[in-house]
C-alpha cells in the first residue's frame, strides 16, 4: 500500500510515488494500494494491478483512527482500477460507522464485480494487545463476513496461531508490514513464516517503499513467495498423479491460472499469454489493461538486499 499521503503527507519514499512502482514493478511486484488522486496523475499505466484506496484520515486530525469513505465503485471502475481496498479499525468508538461502509462497499463492489481488500486493524481504545490471536481472528472473520474478497490483518508473531486465524476466516488472508522494520532480515523472515502459517500473500508499504533500494526488498519478497507457490504447485501435480489423475496439458494450465491469478488466493497477478486470469481480478480493470497493453511481466530475483 501507498495510501500513507493522505494521514501522513509526503514521507520518506513517497515523495514521488509513481516512481516507486515503475522501479519494482518488473520485480515481482504485482499490484499496489493507493489513493485515486495518484491514479489520475500517473504519467503513464503502470504494469502491475491497481487497487484504488477509499479510506481516508489523517494524522492532523483529532479522531485519527475514524476512515472516512472517499470515493464509490463506480468511479472504481471509471478509474480502471483492478479492485478496491479500504481500512477499516475494529475496537474503537468509530468501529460502527465502517463497519457499515465496509458492508455498503462490499454491496456494490459485488454488484460492479469489482474485487474488495478489507483491511482490518485492531486498533481502538478497546484493544490493548493488537497482535492477540483472538482479537486478530476475530478481526479477520469480521472481514470476511461483512463481503471482503481479501482481508488483510496483523501477523500475530508465530506460525502456530496465525494458521489457525487463517483456517477460521473463509477468504484469503495477506499480512501488513506495520512500521519500518530494523532490518531486513525482520520482514524477510515475517514474510517465510506468515506464508508458511497459510497467508496467501503481504500487503507492505513502509518497508518496501522506504527502502533503500525498493526494488531488491520487493524482488527477495517475491522469491519467498513464488517458491512457496512452485512448491505446492509440484506437490499437488505429484499428488494427482499418484491418485492416477489425468494431469494433461489442459490441467496443468488450470493449476497455473489459479495459482498466477493470486490478488484474490495469493498476492499474485502475473499475466502471459498462456495463463490470462481468470479469477478474482479479472472481474475488475485488469482485463482491460491486457487488452491495451498485451504486457508479459518478468519475475526478476536478485538474492539479497545489498
Amino acid at each position: 500500500p501507498m495510501d500513507h499521503g493522505i494521514s501522513n503527507g509526503p514521507i520518506e519514499g513517497l515523495e514521488n510515488p509513481a516512481n516507486i512502482i515503475y522501479k519494482c514493478e518488473n520485480h515481482g511486484l504485482t499490484s499496489v494500494i493507493i489513493n485515486k488522486g495518484i491514479i489520475k496523475t500517473m504519467p503513464k499505466p503502470s504494469r502491475v494491478g491497481i487497487l484504488v484506496h477509499f479510506s481516508s484520515s489523517t494524522s492532523l486530525s483529532l479522531s485519527p483512527n475514524r476512515k472516512m469513505l472517499t470515493g464509490t465503485v463506480k468511479e472504481a471502475v471509471a478509474l480502471g482500477a483492478d479492485g478496491v481496498s479500504l481500512h477499516i479499525n475494529i475496537g474503537g468508538k468509530e468501529e460502527p460507522e465502517m463497519l457499515e461502509q465496509l458492508g455498503m462497499t462490499a454491496d456494490q463492489c459485488h454488484k460492479w464485480g469489482m474485487p474488495l481488500l478489507a483491511m482490518m486493524y485492531p486498533r481502538g481504545e478497546n484493544i490493548k494487545d493488537p497482535h492477540d490471536p483472538e482479537i486478530v481472528a476475530h478481526v479477520a472473520r469480521i472481514g470476511a463476513e461483512c463481503g471482503a474478497d481479501i482481508v488483510k490483518t496483523l501477523y500475530t508473531g508465530d506460525i502456530d496461531s496465525f494458521a489457525k486465524i487463517v483456517k477460521s476466516t473463509p477468504v484469503p488472508i495477506v499480512i501488513a508490514g506495520g512500521p519500518k522494520s530494523k532490518t531486513d532480515l525482520d520482514i524477510l523472515q515475517m514474510t517465510e513464516d506468515a506464508m508458511t502459517a497459510g497467508a496467501k500473500g503481504v500487503t507492505y508499504g513502509r518497508n518496501i517503499f522506504a527502502h533503500k533500494a525498493p526494488e531488491k526488498m520487493v524482488a527477495a519478497l517475491a522469491e519467498i513467495i513464488f517458491k512457496k507457490e512452485i512448491s505446492e504447485s509440484k506437490n499437488k501435480e505429484k499428488t494427482l498423479k499418484e491418485n492416477n489423475v489425468n494431469y494433461s496439458a489442459h490441467n496443468r494450465n488450470k493449476l497455473s491460472k489459479k495459482i498466477l491469478n493470486m490478488l484474490g488466493k495469493k498476492n499474485i497477478n502475473i499475466f502471459g499469454n498462456s495463463t490470462k486470469p481468470e479469477g478474482v481480478f479479472a472481474r475488475g480493470g485488469s482485463r482491460s489493461l491486457q487488452k491495451k497493453f498485451g504486457f508479459k511481466p518478468k519475475i526478476s530475483i536478485e538474492k539479497g538486499i545489498k
